[in-house]
């Protein structure tokens, strides 16, 4: 959307500015002594008295939202900043204290920039270290940025000898441009967060929503309960995303009830094919496709096949022991905190969401009514990143059992040394080929694979490409996320100690793994883990999800 009217070029010669002369001076920005490609060059007018920092799309009415325009009006000492959030949308605010506290140190170095002599400032801020080249022979002041105003006109600021702007040339000119004012002027906190917030897109999926088991779960017109209420599951409506967008997605999660650590996961459900998991939520699990490896047991929609899609998982997590609803439990120098958040890039799955409205849900297994709270939304940021260029998204297996509490098997087929195995058939050719792989494991005693590392062998038609020890041995760092948290006669809390690939308050990270350029044709992929033995009732599984992304 392109900025229209909001700047009035005329010519204004204030009675306060006396003769003074009116410059612009324009300014280009190098990294490492390379000139920034298509940059847009910053504009500077400036009189003794009043410094404007625009560009060239403001005065030719070109400029995209939002855009920020800064006024430096020295009779006030103040800076006036100007957020144009949209066509119709003007925000500001006037900063009366930050010119004030700025403090250089006067160095005896000169230099020449456009043929004027030019002193040298410092300063540190953020522990950047910043040099100003003013001159003083123009008898006016003004700086590209808000940074040294008072100084003199600033004709090269250099951060930390890898970043400068510079002065590339300095005009008298006969008028100034001048600004529409906000009929509202804001404090600095607030149109600092509007102007951050329009620079991307948010879309709300649950707010305050309760995963909980009980009978007393129901539906509502936006948000379908499963599971016993232990899932909630809407369908979302997503924009054109442009190729190279970032999406992250943020949950936060608070004990409503539930003291202990659980699995969590944030799901798409694919409806590409015959069958959805969608079928097995309304119909029961056991109507969605049998995986057999030979074990005795059956799974219940863990691999896709010719007729079937299985979830792609956008979020593996971890809910910590009881944060928020246990914060009364008392430990000396612990203060708890009341909410975790889990933030995480999801860029990957891009195309599954551009243009599409899509099964978005969240699954956490618990068998307490309280249950844990959530809130979930993700936030789309226009970018030209190539770190995520996947255009092809095949789901290929999901362990993870999220209709656990309706049914589904939990993840044991890794008794079996044929572990998971599936075949898949790719009707064009798939270049990069990735495999996005989530596993965690499971089996909370002694010798439970939840506290037991165990070596994840992958294999693609029936060569090893990958192995890992997957391991976490960084819980501790999360202790004050765990109230509820067990505390052991040796000195340890239940959340301080290494687990498979998770901690009680965390995100599970994909690992990426690399399968090159494929061809048309049918492959075959299995997973192999050592899976524990049982104890008794105790028994160990393992969450496995991947999925196929290519070019």
């Amino acid at each position: 959307m392109k900025y229209k009217y909001y700047i009035l070029l005329f010519v204004l010669f204030s009675s306060f500015l006396g003769q003074a002369q009116n410059y612009k001076i324009t300014y280009l920005r190098s990294s490492n002594g390379k000139l920034i490609e298509n940059q847009e060059p910053i504009l500077v007018y400036s009189t003794h008295e009043l410094t404007q920092i625009t560009n060239e799309k403001f005065i030719t009415k070109t400029v995209e939202f939002p855009a920020e325009l800064t006024v430096i009006n020295r009779s006030k000492n103040a800076i006036e900043t100007f957020g144009y959030l949209s066509e119709k949308q003007i925000i500001q605010m006037i900063d009366s204290v930050s010119l004030a506290k700025q403090t250089f140190e006067f160095l005896p170095e000169t230099k020449k920039i456009l043929g004027y002599t030019c002193k040298k400032a410092k300063t540190i801020i953020n522990s950047n270290t910043i040099e100003l080249w003013y001159t003083e022979e123009l008898k006016t002041k003004g700086s590209p940025m808000t940074l040294g105003q008072n100084l003199g006109l600033v004709l090269e600021i250099n951060r930390n000898n890898n970043f400068l702007v510079t002065a590339t040339k300095v005009e008298k000119v006969k008028s100034i441009p001048t600004v529409e004012k906000s009929s509202k002027i804001l404090d600095i906190l607030t149109y600092r967060d509007l102007l951050w917030k329009s620079r991307f897109v948010t879309i709300p999926i649950f707010k305050n929503e309760i995963i909980n088991f009980s009978d007393a779960s129901k539906s509502n017109d936006s948000v379908f309960r499963y599971g016993n209420g232990t899932i909630a599951l809407r369908k979302i409506k997503f924009p054109e995303l442009k190729k190279g967008s970032q999406i992250f997605m943020e949950l936060k999660e608070q004990s409503n009830g539930d003291a202990y650590d659980r699995t969590g996961s944030v799901f798409l459900i694919p409806m590409d094919k015959k069958q959805s998991f969608l079928d097995g939520l309304n119909n029961g699990s056991a109507t969605l496709p049998k995986y057999n490896n030979g074990n005795g047991k059956e799974y219940q929609g863990v691999v896709s096949d010719e007729n079937y899609s299985c979830l792609i998982e956008l979020m593996r997590f971890f809910t910590p022991f009881g944060i928020q609803k246990y914060n009364h439990i008392e430990l000396k120098d612990k203060k708890w905190f009341d909410v975790v958040p889990y933030r995480q890039d999801i860029s990957d799955i891009r195309t599954l969401l551009s243009g599409k409205e899509v099964w978005i849900g969240c699954f956490i297994g618990n068998y307490d009514k309280g249950g844990h709270k959530i809130s979930l939304e993700m936030t789309l940021h226009p970018d030209e990143s190539k770190l995520n260029p996947y255009e092809k998204i095949i789901p290929l297996f999901n362990t993870t059992n999220v209709i656990e509490m309706a049914g589904q098997e939990y993840a044991t087929m890794f008794s079996s040394e044929k572990g998971l195995e599936m075949n898949f058939t790719l009707d064009k050719p798939l270049k990069n080929g990735k495999l996005r792989y989530i596993t965690t494991g499971h089996g909370g005693w002694e010798n439970g694979d939840e506290f037991v590392p165990k070596e994840n062998k992958i294999f693609l038609n029936g060569k090893e490409i990958y192995r890992i020890i997957p391991w976490r041995q960084d819980c501790g760092s999360y202790r004050l996320l765990n109230p509820a948290s067990g505390n052991f006669g040796n000195g340890l809390s239940s959340s301080d100690y290494s687990r498979s690939n998770w901690c009680p308050g965390t995100v599970t990270n994909p690992i990426y793994i690399d399968l090159g350029d494929l061809e048309v044709g049918n492959y075959n992929l299995k997973v192999q883990i050592p899976q524990g033995a049982n104890e008794g009732n105790s028994f160990s599984s393992w969450n496995v999800s991947g999925v196929l992304l290519g070019e």
